[in-house]
């Protein structure tokens, strides 16, 4: 009966995301199961209960070979990516540091298959997870040589469509740069006047928006898990949420030669708020000639965490602070005559929870607790707004 019911719950959870608060989550609620959910809502900072889970904490506790598998659009590709990078620098023996290996391909979490929707990664975008993991048992069970360490890191370029071996991840040679939001003040929706710009803005009026709780902005496609009947995730058409007046748009001209990208993509935010705490979200997508939009990451800032997730501090109402989001890791080849875009939102649900704008306890809040803010983005010579890409060389 447990089972039944629990699995009946799964597949109707997106009947339940609109439910608050989240410590009375009805599918769980009473049932005796899942209590590490009510748990997770107990430490909504990092502490202690977090900390003892950590792999990164310590990676010098690992002496083993390890097979790192994800998908750029799988929810843990970021925590992927890190443990791969951490464990080639720290782990407990040199003969561990140098089997390490990294596997990313155009999946979600599971199944390791093709995707559908907005985005055809083709022909090569086809499972080969399975080949790799009898390579690599071979290897470290039967001393057989593969070659499965005789690259790093092999990732599918996306836009190319393309497997490629690194030497390193990021790869060597790669360099940041930045793209400046910029715009006259009315970089609301597709519609609006945001632009992204390699030159730095000089005086410039800032960008204002509306973030009502009770009305997010829906998620389109994204980095969920695991089924996407369950939630939403991969590459998805953004013209609806791009519609919003409550999503900034940003757009760069058409590019004169395909920029490729790859490693982990960053966003400094100067903004300001209404309310004691609040969320700034960011997406990087690829416009291609015919307008559409398609997402490639997305990253958000909880502003009570934004100098640390070990100690939370409410945001002074209307105070100019400075926001770094993480958008993740990428590695994606943005096409001649396609342009980059960056949206800048405060929500996207059910993708993340919803921020009720108070500064209240994480999950223990009711809808009628929720308040509207007013978000303010500047990008001005004192304030220059920008993302960052990392770029291989041409």
């Amino acid at each position: 009966p447990a089972t039944r019911r629990l699995n009946a719950a799964f597949l109707g959870a997106p009947g339940f995301y609109g439910h608050l608060p989240l410590s009375e989550y009805p599918p769980l609620k009473g049932s005796g199961y899942g209590g590490y959910f009510f748990d997770w809502l107990a430490h909504p900072s990092y502490d202690g209960y977090w900390r003892r889970w950590s792999v990164d904490e310590d990676y010098s506790r690992i002496a083993v070979p390890a097979l790192h598998v994800g998908g750029w659009y799988d929810v843990f590709v970021g925590g992927t990516v890190r443990n791969f990078e951490g464990l080639r620098r720290s782990a407990g023996s040199a003969e561990a540091r140098s089997a390490q290996k990294l596997l990313v391909g155009p999946w979600y979490h599971l199944p390791w298959t093709p995707l559908t929707g907005a985005a055809n990664f083709g022909k090569e975008a086809r499972n080969v997870v399975d080949g790799w993991q009898l390579r690599w048992f071979d290897r470290f069970l039967r001393d057989e040589d593969t070659g499965v360490l005789d690259a790093p890191a092999t990732v599918f370029v996306m836009g190319e469509n393309r497997w490629e071996d690194y030497g390193a991840w990021p790869p060597e040679g790669t360099e940041p740069r930045d793209y400046h939001l910029r715009s006259g003040g009315a970089a609301n929706s597709r519609y609006g006047d945001g632009r992204l710009d390699e030159e730095p803005p000089g005086e410039e009026p800032p960008d204002v928006y509306t973030y009502d709780p009770l009305v997010p902005v829906a998620s389109a496609g994204g980095h969920s898990c695991c089924f996407p009947v369950v939630a939403p995730m991969g590459p998805a058409d953004q013209a609806a949420v791009e519609a919003l007046n409550g999503v900034l748009v940003y757009t760069s001209a058409p590019l004169q030669r395909d920029l490729t990208v790859l490693g982990e993509v960053t966003l400094t935010l100067h903004a300001a708020t209404s309310a004691p705490d609040t969320d700034f979200t960011a997406k990087l997508c690829d416009v291609s000639p015919d307008g559409r939009s398609t997402n490639v990451q997305e990253g958000i800032v909880r502003a009570r965490y934004r100098d640390s997730l070990s100690g939370p501090r409410p945001v002074p109402p209307g105070e100019v602070r400075e926001y770094r989001l993480s958008l993740g890791p990428t590695a994606h080849t943005f096409r001649a005559g396609h342009s980059l875009r960056l949206q800048i939102s405060s929500s996207d649900f059910p993708q993340w929870d919803r921020n009720l704008n108070t500064g209240g306890p994480p999950g223990r809040e009711s809808a009628a607790e929720a308040r509207v803010a007013t978000q303010v983005v500047l990008h001005d010579r004192a304030h220059p707004s920008r993302l960052t890409l990392p770029v291989a060389p041409s």
